[in-house]
C-alpha cells in the first residue's frame, strides 16, 4: 500500500491542470525514488513531440526517448507531461529543445545517468537527430537501445 502523504507537495497530480504556454511556464515536480540504492532505468517516450520552428513558425515533429538512473528522486508523469506539451507553441530549434528538455530533468531530479535522444522528422529533407547524456552509465547497468528506426523517407 502506498504512503500518499508523501505526495502532498504535488500541485499537479490529480488536479485539473492546462497546458503551460510556454516551457517557462511549466512546473516539473517529483516523487520519491521506491529503490534508492539500486540501478535501474526509468524511460520517458513521446513519440508525437511537436514545437515550432523558431524563424518560420512551422511544426517541427519528434520522437523523443529519454532513459534515466533515478537516485533519490522520479520525475513525476503528469508534470513532465505538461512539460512536453508546451513545446508545442514554443519556437526552438531541435538542439535547443533537446539540450532544454535534458537541463530541465538532471536539474529537477540530479540522477546518477540520464540520456536523450531526439529523432526528428525531416526540416528541408533533413532529419537531424540529437543526442546526449550527462556521464557514462553505472558499469553494473544493463542499458537497452532505443530502437527508433532511421528515417527512410518514401521507398
Amino acid at each position: 500500500m502506498t504512503d500518499n502523504s508523501s505526495y502532498t507537495h504535488l500541485t499537479l497530480l490529480g488536479q485539473d491542470a492546462r497546458t503551460p504556454m510556454s516551457p517557462d511556464d511549466a512546473v516539473l515536480e517529483r516523487v520519491g525514488n521506491p529503490a534508492t540504492g539500486k540501478h535501474y532505468i526509468v524511460r520517458l517516450t513521446c513519440p508525437e513531440f511537436t514545437s515550432l520552428c523558431p524563424l518560420t513558425g512551422q511544426p517541427d515533429f519528434a520522437h523523443v526517448v529519454i532513459d534515466y538512473v533515478p537516485n533519490h528522486w522520479l520525475v513525476e508523469s503528469k508534470s513532465f507531461k505538461l512539460l512536453l506539451g508546451s513545446y508545442r507553441n514554443h519556437g526552438c530549434f531541435h538542439e535547443a529543445c533537446t539540450m532544454e528538455i535534458a537541463a530541465k530533468l538532471v536539474g529537477l531530479m540530479d540522477p546518477i545517468w540520464l540520456r536523450i535522444g531526439s529523432y526528428w522528422y525531416p526540416r528541408g529533407g533533413i532529419p537531424i537527430d540529437v543526442f546526449w547524456q550527462s556521464n557514462a552509465p553505472p558499469a553494473d547497468l544493463w542499458v537497452p537501445a532505443q530502437e527508433v528506426p532511421p528515417y527512410r523517407g518514401r521507398g
